[in-house]
């Protein structure tokens, strides 16, 4: 009978891990979708708890307070849908990483699915004093991309895949110039097809 008590009252699979987990990974998806949609300032507690389906103080418990919500909804978001960045540097040559580039980034912003623009530029929508670590979070992460990109054309040079003449420096900047312009045309709601004839001239202009 005592072996009996024992067996029912030992915790069930359920309170183990597995469905928190679960519950976890989809609350983080509606609230990286909202703040892809309204930017950080413009996403508040009450529509992400809304969103999530949970409330404010197990938000706090899961996640933290709204900043650190929002630093782990755009890890999900580099990781998830923006994954296309960290795949396109993989290309064996700098055209091809490029190229790579503007089509992921098409791919993405041209999505009717998704919110319009990208995260990192909707998160910029955050403006005031109290959302300035959000912001600088955001303008770090634009810097970090842009020196991943600089980096691997330095590769591309050394190995001769880019011409010794080739200002890589200038080169990475453009390239990057172009991708945020298609964010910006993006969330003013240029179609699929109007970004792809802005990447279309770009790799016929290309200063190689």
């Amino acid at each position: 009978m005592h072996q009996m008590i024992v067996s029912m009252t030992k915790p069930s699979p359920c309170k183990m891990g597995r469905p928190r987990c679960f519950c976890e990974e989809t609350a983080l998806e509606a609230a990286m979708r909202l703040f892809w949609e309204r930017g950080y300032e413009g996403a508040s507690l009450s529509d992400l708890t809304e969103a999530m389906g949970m409330n404010r103080a197990s938000l706090y418990a899961t996640f933290g307070d709204k900043e650190a919500l929002f630093l782990r909804a755009l890890e999900r978001y580099e990781d998830g849908p923006a994954s296309y960045w960290k795949m396109a540097l993989k290309e064996a040559t700098a055209v091809d990483v490029i190229k790579s580039l503007f089509t992921g980034s098409v791919n993405l912003l041209g999505d009717p699915r998704n919110p319009r623009g990208d995260l990192l530029t909707q998160g910029t929508l955050a403006t005031g004093v109290g959302s300035m670590p959000v912001k600088q979070a955001l303008i770090d992460r634009r810097k970090s991309g842009e020196a991943e990109l600089l980096t691997r054309f330095k590769r591309a040079k050394a190995e001769g895949d880019l011409p010794q003449t080739a200002n890589v420096h200038d080169l990475a900047g453009y390239v990057c110039t172009i991708l945020y312009g298609l964010r910006v045309l993006a969330a003013n709601g240029d179609s699929k097809a109007d970004l792809k004839r802005v990447t279309g001239m770009a790799l016929k202009t290309l200063p190689l």
